[in-house]
């Protein structure tokens, strides 16, 4: 853009002043030399104060529900005597767009969260109302993000502009949660893309991105059934290298199908929750339910049926532990072990499943009750 601008700002400053030559002023108070003379493209160069912005954290977790700060700051080089009039711009790229750092088709496809100039701003979209700036001192341009979505991780650029001057910083949001398989119930390999986002999204969940796939492999999770990530492409956990699952000989790590085309290949899910605002809790009846009769029950009870992933966040985030199979909305069942023992499945910690049993056999089952601010 600005080698678009060049020619026209250093005409523009050509006219300024009779005779177009020397030091120029620029109307926001920087410096600028015209060298139309020099090599006669009419480029011009900065000969003053420089803006800076920072963050002191390149990535900033949260959770869901609650409010969270991303650190942006600016200053002056040399400090200036005089606050100026600046403006600030804050806009967000989804976790499952992010390609590369500062990718031009990246920022080509960042969407704008809040603009602000003095006391004045305005905020878009999903986060409307729901973001302001701290401005806990000077140069303080930090974005608080209040009650977090699901779908607000991501990576957030925090942009300061002072006439010809842009300055850029970007901070990642990580929501802290859980990843967990997923797939249909008429079996294994049944979704395309655009299913396995709408699957996971029906159990209080999203794809989840390679960055959390990575994070669930290293903290233990193995698991040799290829899914859909965030980005389009498919792969699979395996911490215990084996015979059909890459073979012995690779080391252990994600294994990856590259991109698949999304609507033609078919997959399973690998899907991420975050915490939910609300228990989830299991309802034990004397003679047991059928699914329907389950569904009713946790209605009866202020409640509704547990979806997968608020039973995920509720074991891995909340330390739900019960050695009872119960359904859940999508028609499995299941149950969530933190502490292993006997009688209660193998020897980790995890969240067991009965499959997707038919509906008019018997179990408990499991609810949810939102929290009521």
């Amino acid at each position: 853009m600005l080698s678009v601008l060049r020619p026209l700002l250093a005409a523009w400053l050509y006219l300024l002043v009779p005779g177009g030559q020397g030091i120029r002023r620029y109307n926001n108070g920087f410096y600028y030399q015209d060298i139309t003379n020099g090599n006669g493209n009419g480029e011009i160069y900065f000969n003053g104060v420089r803006l800076h912005v920072e963050s002191p954290q390149p990535s900033v977790s949260a959770s869901r529900g609650s409010s969270v700060t991303l650190p942006c700051h600016y200053r002056y080089e040399p400090e200036l005597n005089t606050p100026r009039r600046t403006r600030v711009k804050w806009s967000w790229l989804p976790a499952n767009a992010i390609d590369a750092p500062a990718s031009p088709a990246a920022i080509a496809m960042e969407t704008e969260v809040m603009v602000a100039m003095g006391n004045r701003h305005r905020s878009y979209g999903s986060f409307r109302g729901r973001v302001r700036l701290r401005r806990s001192a000077p140069g303080d341009m930090s974005l608080v993000i209040n009650e977090l979505h699901l779908n607000d991780t991501g990576r957030y650029r925090c942009e300061v502009i002072d006439g010809l001057e842009d300055e850029s910083v970007t901070v990642d949001l990580e929501l802290r949660g859980v990843v967990f398989p997923y797939f249909s119930q008429e079996g294994r390999y049944h979704f395309n893309f655009l299913e396995a986002q709408q699957a996971c999204e029906e159990q209080d969940a999203t794809l989840a991105t390679f960055e959390q796939l990575f994070t669930a492999w290293d903290e233990g999770l193995d698991w040799c059934n290829a899914g859909w990530l965030a980005d389009g492409t498919v792969q699979y956990p395996i911490t215990v290298p084996r015979e059909g699952c890459g073979g012995v000989d690779l080391a252990p790590g994600l294994r990856s199908y590259g991109q698949r085309h999304r609507l033609l290949h078919r997959f399973d899910a690998f899907c991420f929750s975050a915490s939910v605002k609300g228990t989830v809790y299991f309802l034990k009846h004397p003679l047991q339910l059928n699914f329907t009769e389950a569904v009713q029950a946790c209605d009866n009870d202020g409640g509704q049926i547990a979806k997968v992933g608020q039973l995920y966040a509720a074991w891995r985030l909340m330390g739900l532990d019960r050695c009872d199979a119960g359904w859940l909305a999508d028609g499995s069942v299941r149950y969530p072990i933190v502490k292993a023992r006997a009688n209660c499945g193998p020897v980790e910690p995890g969240v067991r499943s009965f499959g997707f049993p038919p509906p008019h056999q018997k179990f408990n089952v499991y609810c949810y009750q939102k929290t009521l601010v």
